[in-house]
């Protein structure tokens, strides 16, 4: 039995509102709590007509405020957009309106075009290059009070003080973070769903190099994938033609809402739009409880994951929360595995 979570990424169907998107995400974190997923992660991105939430840090708060046990989290603050001292005292705010039940997830890329990554960082001062670390450091220095006496930010102090932040996480398409991860004793989640790399060589990295520390004792690793499911191939095969097609689109530069199954089952495919397709079904792991069970299973088993977050990107939501319920039963998640499931694992 290996807990299961939940990343969301607030996307927007064709036809639809993007604020509808948004109370999707609420509904569906309702469930999910109901269900018995261990955590729920909300993404950032700008600039993105399929993609409604470019704030996680309030749907936090707002799906926090609506559910009763699941934890709820980043996945993750681009950290690169933000002032690590806001990342910091947001964090630290949720952490005490929701204790125990907070998660920050970090990442290093921007989660955008560079023209919007510039218009996000235009009034903060401009360092050059990769500057992910340097920032990274000063929050971390912020929550430690490790700032040298002469240095001008240790008078400075994240409120509420008397809140530490909660858990941090380091996400990654490749193996950077997998090192920082178990360089600073954090833990790591290997983002499978849209990775070109394997997964197994970041998350045996993470785990074999893993040094404990303040912040963990030991290593954590939890392995994103994109998984739909539905009670037959058929259904499920149809489902997900939608995320087919947006795959195709967005190789050719085209960032548009998620279209319907009929709407992809019209589009004229190229030859080379389904050899993508092909590649891509080969990481978007689609079909019955049965299937995906087997298919999740033997990434785990490889990886040696200690949890699984799946992202499920269907055009109707209503078949959307029946694939994550399908996906518990298929696991047997249940009332002993929200038990089992480690607090701030």
């Amino acid at each position: 039995m290996i807990p299961l979570s939940i990343l969301d990424l607030s996307v927007v169907t064709t036809g639809t509102r993007p604020s509808a998107a948004l109370q999707n995400s609420i509904d569906l974190a309702r469930h999910a709590d109901a269900l018995g997923y261990v955590r729920y992660w909300l993404a950032e991105h700008h600039n993105l007509s399929s993609v409604a939430s470019p704030a996680p840090d309030i749907m936090i708060g707002q799906i926090a405020a609506v559910t009763n046990r699941i934890r709820v989290g980043s996945g993750g603050v681009m950290l690169p957009n933000h002032a690590p001292l806001m990342v910091a005292e947001r964090f630290k705010m949720l952490e005490a309106l929701f204790p125990g039940r907070i998660d920050l997830g970090l990442g290093r890329a921007p989660g955008t075009d560079q023209i919007t990554s510039l218009a996000l960082r235009r009034r903060q001062e401009e360092t050059g290059g990769d500057d992910f670390l340097d920032r990274f450091q000063e929050m971390l220095l912020f929550e430690t009070k490790g700032f040298p006496a002469n240095h001008p930010f240790s008078k400075v102090t994240a409120m509420p003080s008397g809140v530490a932040l909660p858990p941090i996480w380091l996400l990654g398409s490749s193996g950077y973070s997998a090192e920082l991860a178990a360089a600073v004793g954090m833990g790591f989640s290997f983002a499978h769903h849209f990775s070109d790399l394997p997964p197994e060589g970041p998350m045996l990295a993470y785990r074999n190099q893993f040094k404990p520390s303040a912040w963990r004792d030991a290593p954590y690793a939890i392995l994103g994938v994109a998984a739909i499911v539905a009670d037959t191939e058929a259904d499920a095969d149809r489902m997900a033609s939608s995320a087919d097609l947006h795959f195709v689109r967005r190789a050719k530069g085209e960032y548009g809402p998620l279209a319907s199954p009929q709407e992809a089952a019209a589009y004229p495919y190229s030859p080379m739009d389904r050899e993508r397709i092909k590649a891509n079904r080969r990481r978007l792991i689609v079909g019955t409880p049965a299937t995906v069970r087997e298919r999740i299973g033997a990434l785990t088993e490889v990886t040696q994951a200690d949890e699984v977050m799946i992202t499920t990107m269907v055009y109707d939501h209503a078949a959307r929360k029946r694939s994550y319920a399908l996906m518990v039963q298929a696991f047997a998640i249940g009332d002993a595995a929200r038990a089992d499931a480690p607090a701030q694992a």
